[in-house]
């Protein structure tokens, strides 16, 4: 297994990447954004991506995107073809493309909005911050990107305030923890989160 950085001969695998996308945005039914053939073609033609191989088979992949003339950077379209997962591929490409992205921009933010508990978790260890939907970018071509998600009308009720993903961000010029912990994030802490926002908005949007 290998996780490069994408380049032109990367091409190739864009279909079979917006396949792998478009069929985990309708099993997951939401917290995905899907994506055209020429948009990933870009991303792999720029280097502005990772990906993972098995030989010459499609494993995983992500790209950068980079919002507010750089002042905010996300690593999107994160996915793990169904042959691979439950190995900790996703965790290995997160990590990949979050180094690339510190390389390329510096001083920018690195943000995520997910209701993924897995990408939540990987993204604390990482040094990502929960945040409010406001701390984001205010790049309206970035929340356009939201339209083929099944909640986006959540959104758009909201006035792109909340939604059921939550927003986290890594500040390059935070402090870091004295004590930084690792692994301490756990999975009823990310569902009880989810669950009080999903509550939220509903006993808002039900009176």
């Amino acid at each position: 297994m290998k996780i490069v950085i994408a380049s032109y001969i990367h091409t190739k695998y864009a279909k079979t990447i917006c396949k792998t996308i478009a069929e985990a945005a309708k099993s997951r039914g939401t917290g995905i954004a899907q994506r055209e053939t020429k948009y990933i073609v870009s991303k792999l033609e720029n280097g502005n991506a990772v990906i993972a191989l098995d030989g010459e088979k499609f494993a995983g992949f992500c790209y950068i995107e980079a919002w507010s003339h750089g002042k905010f950077v996300a690593n999107s379209g994160l996915i793990v073809h169904p042959d691979y997962r439950s190995q900790g591929l996703a965790k290995q490409i997160k990590t990949k493309i979050f180094a690339h992205s510190r390389k390329l921009y510096p001083d920018a933010k690195i943000f995520s909005i997910t209701t993924g508990l897995a990408v939540m978790k990987m993204n604390s260890e990482l040094g990502y911050k929960p945040v409010t939907f406001s701390e984001l970018t205010d790049d309206q071509s970035f929340w356009n990107g939201c339209q083929s998600c099944n909640n986006y009308d959540v959104l758009q009720r909201t006035n792109q305030k909340m939604c059921f993903c939550t927003g986290m961000i890594y500040d390059p010029n935070s402090k870091p923890e004295k004590t930084p912990k690792k692994n301490t994030v756990s999975k009823k802490k990310w569902e009880r989160l989810k669950n009080i926002k999903q509550s939220l908005f509903f006993k808002k949007h039900n009176k």
